[in-house]
């Protein structure tokens, strides 16, 4: 029998249903390299992703063969079985049968079936959820849905559309069964045609104005005006899992490099694995094996890690809890821009959420390019200072945060406060989340600061009460630089109350190199990290013994075959190393990051363990950089870990990192937090990564710090590095061309990164990690340079605090 490889899934489907193992063959062809991404991200080892990949697709097999199984959604059904297949084997219940239609229910995403986004979704018809699927989910290019479907791209445009007006109908009739408020009923029937921009003009007036006084009409709305990013955020973990983030970005990359993945690894894999996929039902065993071995000549490569944006910035407040792959966690709820017509707004759709107000203060006025408005300070008049500045870097292909600061100079409260950001081409905003819901806003998370923000066509409108005489208040926006926004190109921002208007445009813009910002607060608040090495020397060796408490000159993890350190007695655990964390008792915890790094592999996977924890936490990077490195492969990796934290005073530890052992191997950790505290100067505080090798090829890394303060004001900085010798001299750290001694270590300004850590514990050497920290005037040109001259560094972060007057 034989197969077109033209045919849509679901003719493939009705085939391999009346015993055509060759169609079967194709649909493994389509899919295999999207389960296979998933699978590297559910397991750890390569060997049992090929065995939870083989079970899967014999399993479907076997279901369709049955009369079961999907009729055309063949990717989300695949996706859904292959995480059922992990979870089973997890649980010891890898014999247990397939289940045709039996739903997963994932421990970590309790509920999200329940939201009215996934039932929409899952009661449209099999056709309609396939082409959302890969069309709003997956991104994928219309003519390989148009392959899927068996139709041409214009058809696939066409159903799209189909599929989107069909899932606003059946979210809308999910909320009219929910029996809204009275009021609401006749405005939820008109939703649909508005967002379409297809209802009277005075229709539309009393809707504006219904959903003014009516949140609930307005997040219905919202969510019907940005279908593509709801079903991104709630449907995609709900068919993906956690590992939806990784997955989305290696997908990208391989449409990019145009790697379809087709199944180079077969050949690789071992007999028992393709006679599993290739058995099935025991009567096609045979069949099954050819048609797959035939498919597909090319190999299939396993594709790295994600890399990611970020979760939005928070400035005293707590920070949004994310999942083990960055799934937004519940955020205040949005507001709405009463200007204005919301259904003809254009929104970007990108795949994260990200904003965040800091808290009111007293400040002398944002640096930056900046203007102000009013009566003047010595009059009873308001006088409005604003600024706005790119924090860190704005990076082409990078996200970033782009903060606007406004000052009340004058001696009598403003008025209403409505500030317009206007972003470059090539820069827009990450819309925010709602309880796992994408909405088209760009909400400060908390309320801690009243600001309501919502991104538009060409930058963000937010939305303030009045601003007493003398105080300040600060906007941080998550954005997203495309790879081709103009070099130079710089945010503005207007700020209008009352009939005053003043405007401000960022001294710095789009850069093609540095280190983007992760996170940044405003107001009074102290920054920490601290990090340990997961890789040691042979302890019972009296050398390595001396070098681990540096009383001699091997401290260098090029001069020994490096091993997992495994200190916390935990039979589970194959590597692990503590670091105390000591903050003042007064602290609050604001934000906490976790960085981790190895010469190795990534698979985008630590243990972390707080004080008091009797056992670790599984965390999965919401971004993993990998570079090559002298002894090889290697990686950073990142995670939010603030709703993991524990007490500010006390020892964590972290486990479990994928490393390698060997000669000039090295593998740590740190953990990055900033806390309020009262009792602290007020200043402001950034977070900026970029994993960039240093060597004499590479040249020194560059980290503008943009967006921080005059170049008088002191500045504490924690630099994290990876892969420094302590017998290799010759680095230089700078911050506005003068030179940095580090606080710890052998306090040497000529060998920085020398194998030591603040807060290690049980070692004094942490061999091939560094966290280190310095103190020093930021200084006119605010940008911090690391370089060498014999060494190869692997620089990762930096924490950079900067007191501001009062």
């Amino acid at each position: 029998m034989s197969a077109k490889t033209s045919q849509g899934d679901a003719e493939l489907l009705t085939e391999t249903r009346l015993g055509n193992a060759t169609a079967y063959g194709v649909l493994y062809e389509r899919h295999a390299f999207a389960a296979r991404v998933l699978a590297h991200r559910l397991v750890r080892s390569p060997a049992e992703a090929e065995e939870v990949l083989a079970k899967t697709f014999t399993g479907i097999l076997d279901l369709v063969r049955r009369g079961g199984g999907p009729r055309e959604a063949f990717r989300p059904y695949l996706l859904t079985a292959l995480r059922r297949t992990v979870h089973d084997r997890a649980c010891g219940e890898s014999g247990r049968a397939f289940e045709p239609g039996a739903p997963f229910a994932d421990p970590a995403l309790n509920g999200l079936e329940r939201s009215p986004v996934a039932r929409a979704f899952l009661s449209l018809p099999e056709r309609w959820q396939l082409v959302l699927w890969h069309t709003a989910v997956e991104r994928s290019r219309a003519a390989e849905v148009a392959l899927l479907l068996g139709v041409t791209a214009n058809g696939v445009a066409a159903l799209a559309y189909m599929a989107r007006e069909g899932w606003r109908e059946a979210y809308l009739r999910a909320h009219l069964a929910g029996a809204p408020r009275q009021g609401c009923r006749p405005m939820l029937r008109r939703m649909v045609a508005y967002v379409r921009g297809a209802l009277a003009r005075r229709e539309s007036r009393d809707l504006d104005e219904h959903m003014d006084g009516c949140d609930d009409c307005h997040e219905v709305f919202l969510e019907l005006a940005d279908v593509n990013q709801g079903l991104r955020v709630i449907v995609g973990p709900l068919v993906a899992g956690t590992a939806l983030a990784g997955y989305l970005a290696a997908l990208d990359r391989a449409s990019a490099a145009d790697a379809r993945g087709p199944l180079g690894w077969w050949r690789r894999a071992p007999m028992s694995h393709r006679r599993a996929v290739a058995g099935g039902a025991a009567a096609g065993a045979a069949a099954l094996a050819a048609t797959l071995v035939l498919v597909s000549a090319q190999g299939l490569r396993a594709a790295p890690a994600a890399s990611v944006p970020a979760p939005a910035p928070i400035a005293a407040a707590p920070a949004p809890a994310s999942g083990p792959e960055g799934l937004p966690s519940p955020s205040g709820r949005p507001g709405k821009a009463k200007s204005g017509r919301p259904g003809k707004a254009k929104r970007p759709s990108p795949s994260r959420p990200g904003a965040a107000a800091s808290p009111p203060g007293r400040e002398a006025g944002p640096v930056g390019g900046r203007t102000d408005a009013g009566g003047g300070g010595t009059g009873p008049a308001p006088r409005l200072v604003a600024g706005i500045d790119a924090l860190g870097a704005l990076v082409r292909s990078e996200a970033g945060i782009v903060a606007v600061r406004l000052r009340n100079a004058g001696r009598r409260e403003s008025g209403e406060l409505v500030a317009d950001v206007g972003l470059p081409d090539g820069v827009t905003v990450l819309a925010a989340a709602r309880r796992g819901r994408a909405v088209a806003v760009v909400k400060p998370v908390g309320t801690v600061d009243g600001w309501t923000c919502r991104a538009g066509a060409s930058g963000a409108r937010c939305l303030r009460g009045p601003l007493p005489a003398g105080r300040i208040t600060a906007i941080f926006l998550r954005v997203v630089v495309s790879p081709s926004a103009a070099e130079g190109s710089a945010p503005s921002v207007r700020v209008s109350s009352a009939g005053v208007a003043v405007t401000a445009r960022s001294r710095t813009g789009v850069r093609a190199v540095g280190a983007p910002a992760r996170f940044a607060a405003d107001g009074r608040v102290v920054t920490a990290a601290v990090g340990n090495t997961l890789l040691d020397c042979a302890p019972a060796d009296s050398a390595c013994k001396a070098a681990r408490t540096g009383k001699n000159g091997r401290r260098d993890n090029d001069m020994w075959e490096m091993s997992p350190a495994d200190r916390d007695r935990d039979p589970s655990t194959r590597s692990s190393s503590a670091a105390r964390l000591d903050l003042p008792e007064t602290s609050k915890l604001v934000w906490a990051g976790l960085y981790w790094s190895a010469s190795a592999p990534a698979d985008g996977r630590i243990r972390f363990k707080a004080p008091g924890q009797a056992r670790y936490a599984p965390v999965r990077a919401e971004r993993v950089t990998e570079r090559r490195l002298p002894a090889g492969a290697g990686y950073q990796a990142f995670a939010d870990v603030t709703r993991l934290m524990g007490e500010l005073r006390g020892t964590y530890w972290a486990a479990d990192a994928s490393l390698a052992p060997g000669v000039s191997r090295h593998a740590g950790w740190s953990l990055v937090v900033i806390a309020a505290d009262s009792g602290q100067p007020y200043g402001r505080a950034v977070v900026v990564d970029t994993a960039t090798v240093v060597d004499r090829r590479h040249g020194p890394a560059r980290i503008p710090l943009d967006g921080l303060a005059p170049a008088a004001a002191p500045a504490r900085v924690d630099l994290i590095t990876w892969e420094g010798d302590a017998g290799v001299r010759g680095d230089r750290v700078t911050l506005g061309g003068r030179p940095l001694r580090p606080d710890g270590g052998d306090r040497d300004a000529g060998n920085p990164f020398d194998g030591s850590a603040t807060g290690a514990l049980e070692t004094g050497t942490t061999f091939g990690t560094d966290v280190d920290r310095f103190r020093a005037p930021l200084g006119r040109d605010p940008v911090l340079s690391v370089s060498t001259d014999r060494d190869v560094l692997f620089f990762g972060a930096a924490v950079v605090r900067v007191q501001r007057p009062e």
